[in-house]
């Protein structure tokens, strides 16, 4: 679109508030331009008209799909942004011209935040309460869909906004000030503040004990910590409010970070957090409230009792009425670019993210205390691998600052403890690190700068970029400028106002060690370099660790993370975890259920908890369906050989057994009796790290599912040019060997090779075995038979990478590795009312590590 199509557009965006239609605003336009004696004919009334087409086909009626969302049916009220709208057209205009952000983004957040609004209650009714929840991704952007959702309720009449922030200090005040910069400056007159930017800006009661009487048009707004004295003070504000006051408030309160202690998490069932109580008391007081839920990780949510004991009283947050998932950002940095897709082809050793996970190889204890109990007496030690860290955390500055990005904040995140004591000692133990090296950092001479070309070298190999590293003087002198600007922060609950973090002008170069206030919510701004060793036996908790994901412009190939390998394959699962209870809210769309049908399935981990065992209080557990799914063994004890015997072994018999049922020639086996099928996988040995594969959920789901899986189809998946197996697998004698490569950099108990089952396997049985480029699984598994499929993979030993790879080595096992994987039939089902797990165990150190935890985050 021309330039100047662009500015006319802007223009009649800015006049729009002002009048009735977009050709009046445009006609405004031409009268500023006749004054200055602008004649507006030929191409400049060509672009003119472009530009009152433009404006009118984006704010044109809109039909609202709610394409991502599943909701009690109601009135559909809302279609999207009205040409005289106020506050949308403003903050729009901002996020396009004042942060830059492209056109497709922005169309992105009014689309989703359209969705949204229109699922709040009618702001014109005298009387509702609606609850939903909004689910979106790990530092995604969720706040800028919320502030989307603030400007175009309020232009709808929704005229009084409370937004729980939180539970620090810190988070509250950074959302204050991204409240305000977004929506509220842009018509500062129109808006009521009870809250303030600054750190103790909190909601007190008004000098009035009550709220005020909204004018038309205008709006009041408070950004509240979830805090009790705060909850209660709001609600005493509410309680001393005239009703004639309190009838034309039209309430929407958002809840970000939903999950973390808004929840009652109260030890029986019949009492409540007072942070919970409040809110639900809060919801009752106001006789029209919206109130939305936002969280990237919510798994608690929708374990929350729909019908509590007494919901007559007090209502719950159960999302009643709509539940929503936010579109993927097409720029966002996730677990996608970490951990990569699942590949069409898994021979072709499969697609494993981007190589930037570093496992720390140093011993632990160098870095936080062995025991909770050893937190005082504890001094962190300088090892190898933090000292990797933070060099490639300045030579990521330095390219930054090359490429033009010295105007932008750069930070690194240093989180090896969730204890207060360690911190400052960590940060102190960097500083001197810093103070030691620095000078010859600097000259460019000595063993750290040796070591830092070293990383240079290695990884720029390991990352495809684009765009040319600096080199000798050039990076030296980037190196001496990035020092300079170097600030070491703590951030935790103890540290002083005047020592946090300051994201404000200038720009700042930071490395940060800190604790739980930046384990969720706290946006670390430029964040490409993260020492990660904090852990959590919690789905919820640690995803929300996740700091690393979010937005990467300009530098998406430099960032690092440094962690152990046990962490690294817990994100790894957790991230599929996440994906699939996204995938749950789209089966249910697509079923038209409502929020009270919805039947979540959030899978077990071993070994760690879905969320707070008090929060999954009315979550049961219930068997677990395999119905439409299709489950692959991914980690095997690639050293054990008394195991992959054993698998081999129960292979071989398999297909002993069902010699009878082979297709000719073929590797196929038609109408494989249930009874063989459930002997191999009673013999085959599961590799205990599978965190969700166990052969009791297997067996479990076989015994009850009999009667519709009695025939089987069974397939043994070789390579044309595989190396031919060490051992017979039954009648098929010796067969060529398929090449799985393992995933480098996952420790040493297990192998890792990511996927076993490429697309085109599941349809061996299948008289239609065409398969198009990233053509969806369930499309694939329609085309199946109705019978369910077992493929044997007999994988060689040695299994090297196909190419050079960063990301990938040779599986080097103690002999040929047997994988199967199974294609059930049928639909994915619901299960239940409910559908959870069984918590594993907790040991009473990690209970004191998660409660020291809550602890410094209430502070």
């Amino acid at each position: 679109m021309a330039t100047q199509t662009n500015r006319f557009i802007q223009s009649i965006e800015d006049k729009l508030p002002r009048h009735d239609s977009v050709e009046a605003a445009a006609a405004e336009v031409r009268a500023e331009l006749s004054g200055l004696g602008i004649a507006i004919e030929g191409p400049l009334k060509e672009e003119l008209e472009a530009a009152i087409e433009a404006v009118n086909a984006r704010l044109g009626p809109i039909e609202v799909l709610r394409r991502n969302s599943i909701i009690k049916p109601r009135e559909q009220w809302y279609s999207g942004p009205s040409p005289t709208d106020l506050h949308w057209p403003s903050v729009r205009g901002y996020l396009k011209n004042s942060k830059g952000w492209d056109e497709e983004t922005v169309q992105s957040i009014d689309d989703s935040s359209t969705e949204v609004v229109s699922l709040l209650a009618n702001p014109r009714n005298a009387q509702f309460r609606c609850r939903g929840l909004v689910v979106g991704y790990v530092q995604s952007g969720k706040t800028a869909n919320m502030t989307a959702v603030i400007a175009k309720a309020v232009d709808e009449g929704y005229n009084l906004i409370v937004l729980l922030a939180g539970v620090t200090n810190k988070l509250r005040a950074q959302t204050q000030i991204r409240i305000e910069a977004d929506v509220v400056k842009r018509h500062r007159h129109q808006w009521q503040l009870y809250t303030e930017e600054e750190l103790d800006g909190d909601f007190t009661a008004p000098a009035n004990k009550g709220f005020t009487m909204p004018r038309p048009g205008t709006a009041q707004l408070a950004v509240m910590k979830k805090e009790t004295n705060r909850l209660e003070a709001f609600l005493g504000t509410i309680s001393k409010t005239p009703n004639a006051v309190l009838s034309k408030l039209r309430v929407l309160l958002i809840d970000d970070e939903c999950d973390q202690a808004s929840l009652n998490s109260a030890a029986r069932e019949y009492d409540m957090t007072r942070i919970n109580e409040q809110i639900r008391k809060i919801i009752t007081a106001l006789p029209a409230v919206s109130y939305v839920g936002y969280t990237a990780t919510p798994f608690a949510n929708v374990f929350v009792d729909p019908f509590p004991a007494n919901k007559d009283v007090l209502d719950d947050l159960y999302p009643e009425d709509f539940i929503t998932a936010l579109p993927r950002p097409q720029d966002y940095f996730g677990a996608r670019e970490v951990f990569g897709d699942e590949p069409d082809d898994a021979g072709a050793d499969g697609e494993a993210g981007r190589n930037m996970i570093r496992v720390i190889k140093d011993d632990l204890d160098l870095y936080r205390p062995a025991r909770p109990q050893d937190r005082e007496s504890f001094e962190p030690v300088m090892g190898p691998d933090l000292r990797d860290a933070i060099l490639w955390f300045l030579v990521t500055c330095a390219v930054r600052r090359k490429r033009g990005q010295d105007d932008k904040h750069m930070t690194m995140l240093v989180h090896t403890s969730a204890n207060i004591i360690p911190h400052q000692r960590t940060a102190s133990l960097i500083s001197k690190w810093i103070e030691s090296h620095g000078e010859d950092l600097r000259k460019g001479v000595g063993p750290s700068h040796g070591r830092l070309l070293e990383l240079v070298h290695r990884e720029t190999g390991a990352v495809p970029t684009n765009t040319a590293f600096p080199e000798g003087a050039e990076l030296i002198a980037l190196i001496a400028d990035s020092l300079d600007a170097l600030e070491i922060v703590v951030e935790n609950s103890a540290t002083d106002i005047n020592e946090r973090l300051d994201y404000s002008d200038p720009p700042k170069t930071y490395i940060v060690v800190g604790g739980s206030v930046l384990a969720r919510g706290l946006t670390l701004e430029g964040l490409s370099v993260s020492f990660f060793l904090r852990t959590s036996r919690q789905y919820d908790t640690l995803l929300q660790m996740g700091r690393w994901f979010g937005y990467r412009h300009g530098y998406d190939d430099l960032p690092r993370l440094w962690t152990t390998a046990d962490l690294a394959s817990s994100f790894r699962a957790l991230a599929q975890v996440e994906d699939e209870v996204r995938d749950e809210i789209a089966v249910y769309r697509a079923r038209e259920a409502t929020p009270l049908d919805f039947a979540v399935r959030v899978r077990s981990i071993p070994g760690m908890a879905i969320t707070a065992a008090t929060k999954m209080r009315h979550a049961y557990r219930t068997s677990i369906s395999f119905d439409g799914r299709h489950i692959q063994t991914i980690r095997f004890d690639h050293q054990d050989l008394e195991s992959l015997t054993g698998n081999w072994k129960a292979g071989a018999q398999l297909l002993t057994e069902a010699a009878s049922c082979r297709d000719g020639n073929t590797l196929l086996f038609r109408g494989v009796s249930f009874s063989s099928v459930r002997r191999f996988l009673r013999d085959y040995r599961i590799c205990d790290a599978h965190m969700d594969l166990k052969e009791d959920m297997l067996l479990g789901y076989l015994d009850a599912a009999e009667k519709k899986l009695t025939k089987w189809n069974v397939a043994v998946v070789t390579a044309s040019d595989g190396v031919a197996s060490e051992r017979p697998l039954g009648p098929l004698c010796h067969v060529p060997t398929v090449r799985r490569a393992r995933l480098a950099n996952t420790g040493t108990d297990y192998a890792d090779i990511k996927a076993l089952m490429s697309k085109r396997d599941i349809l061996i049985d299948a008289e239609d075995r065409s398969v198009e480029p990233h053509e969806k699984w369930d499309v694939l598994k329609a085309r199946r038979p109705s019978l369910p499929l077992l493929l044997l993979y007999p994988i060689n030993k040695v299994s090297a990478p196909s190419r050079p790879s960063t990301t990938r080595e040779a599986l080097d096992a103690a002999a040929d590795v047997l994988g199967f994987g199974i294609v059930f039939p049928g639909v994915k089902d619901r299960s239940g009312n409910y559908f959870a797990v069984q918590l594993d165990a907790v040991s009473q150190d990690e209970i004191e590590l998660e409660e020291a935890t809550g602890a410094e985050a209430a502070l």
